[in-house]
């Protein structure tokens, strides 16, 4: 994420990118993640944390894979949020369930930025849902990307690609619909 996180930085000209990590993950031992919504309380400290340090300021939240979901959960608690930006969206449960509900309950602009070739996301499923949603919303799919963006060097040789390249270009996605979000409905 700390790649993201300077990819971003430059090319939404931000203040600050605020990064985290989850108590499961930083705790250093291998351990299953907890559901989502057990996760809901600690984001929402983090947030309200940067709020306080950089007050009217957008606050626009990114999050990856689970941080996504999570995010779009905390969007949905009236913190103020501009907009949410799901970077590999996990639209599949482990049991195969589609994981659609907060997204179809979401009021604030989202963008999703998901590889064509992700097992968790895939996206005839996630335009269907995309489809169904009230808020304004967008996708940035990474041709030959899996859920974690990763793209096959077969299919970078290609295309004349290269991974970095790649994810600049969604970066830039990301700039732009940032910078358009004065002009979607909340």
């Amino acid at each position: 994420m700390i790649r993201w996180k300077n990819m971003l930085s430059k090319a939404l000209n931000a203040i600050e990118v605020v990064t985290f990590d989850y108590p499961y993950i930083s705790s250093g031992k291998r351990r299953a993640p907890p559901k989502a919504e057990k996760l809901v309380d600690f984001h929402l400290d983090v947030i309200k944390n940067a709020v306080a340090k950089y007050p009217d300021h957008p606050l626009i939240l990114v999050g990856k894979s689970m941080g996504s979901r999570v995010s779009c959960m905390v969007a949905g608690k009236d913190i103020g949020a501009s907009a949410v930006v799901c970077l590999g969206y996990p639209l599949k449960g482990i049991n195969g369930s589609m994981r659609d509900e907060t997204l179809l309950q979401l009021r604030v602009p989202v963008m999703f930025v998901q590889g064509s070739k992700d097992g968790l996301c895939p996206l005839d499923k996630l335009e269907a849902v995309r489809e169904k949603m009230s808020c304004a919303n967008d996708i940035h799919v990474i041709n030959g990307g899996d859920h974690s963006f990763k793209v096959a060097k077969k299919h970078l040789q290609l295309t004349e690609s290269t991974q970095e390249g790649i994810e600049d270009m969604a970066a830039h996605a990301i700039a732009t619909f940032v910078s358009n979000l004065k002009n979607m409905c909340s």
